[in-house]
């Protein structure tokens, strides 16, 4: 397969200091490196370790303490994704990962919005989503929008179905909005790993990789990734693959498993 690999290094190299993370990546076949927030990492160091082992950033967390799906939060999820698009200027990052809802410690969806319908939640992420993507395009960026799953790590999440993500995304038409097809996520949710793939390739702008469950590295679980990734590759995504994954015992295992398994 000729996918590119791309190594999160917020859950891989863990054990090495941030700025080695990038060379190890590097020596160990990833064409990049991606991470969650920017703003517990010092960026001149980051970008700096990473021309250094000529590895590429993909990205990281666009969206902080607001979420889409909240009509009084409109203002402040763009002045905080213009943030995030000045961190990623100044680290050579090409694309933000964006989510519905707002997520806090360890994932947590920060405000389920229970007292708000489906409704008024798909409209205004609708709305929302169409700003960023003007945005995006004016800062030439690329926003990946993900579902994540809602019965083991993301519990209160409104955007759960690729299905949604994607139609939501084509209607919008912007060459900087696609999805973020977590492979991990969506096997949870939804299954039907192929046949979503071949409905929505021309959707996703990323990959994420973990197997269930344990969201540790390929081979530890049900999925079977060889035949996912071909399947992907067949339907023409050029993309990078990201590992986002936690090793079942260490990094050094885990690579070994994505470098033979994928």
């Amino acid at each position: 397969m000729s996918l590119r690999k791309c190594a999160c290094i917020d859950t891989l190299y863990t054990e090495l200091p941030w700025k080695e993370r990038f060379q190890a990546a590097k020596e160990d076949g990833f064409a990049a490196v991606e991470f969650w927030d920017w703003r517990d990492k010092d960026l001149k160091d980051t970008k700096e370790a990473a021309e250094s082992a000529e590895i590429l950033i993909s990205g990281f967390n666009g969206d902080a303490d607001y979420s889409l799906v909240d009509p009084e939060h409109r203002e402040k999820y763009l002045e905080e994704l213009k943030k995030s698009i000045e961190a990623a200027k100044k680290v050579g990052a090409f694309s933000l990962t964006i989510h519905s809802n707002a997520l806090g410690e360890g994932g947590v969806v920060v405000d389920h919005y229970e007292e708000l319908s489906d409704t008024v939640k798909i409209c205004c992420m609708y709305d929302g989503l169409l700003a960023c993507a003007r945005l995006a395009e004016q800062e030439n960026i690329n926003l990946n929008l993900e579902a994540l799953n809602i019965s083991v790590d993301h519990v209160g999440n409104f955007l759960s179905t690729t299905r949604m993500g994607a139609e939501i995304c084509r209607l919008i038409a912007s060459p900087r909005l696609k999805i973020l097809y977590d492979v991990y996520h969506m096997q949870i949710n939804e299954g039907n790993l192929c046949d979503t793939i071949s409905a929505y390739a021309d959707q996703m702008g990323h990959i994420h990789v973990a197997d269930v469950p344990g969201r540790h590295e390929p081979g530890t679980g049900e999925i079977q990734y060889k035949k996912v990734l071909r399947h992907l590759e067949s339907c023409g995504y050029k993309g990078l693959v990201g590992y986002e994954l936690f090793p079942l015992t260490d990094t050094k295992s885990a690579v070994k498993a994505i470098m033979e398994e994928c």
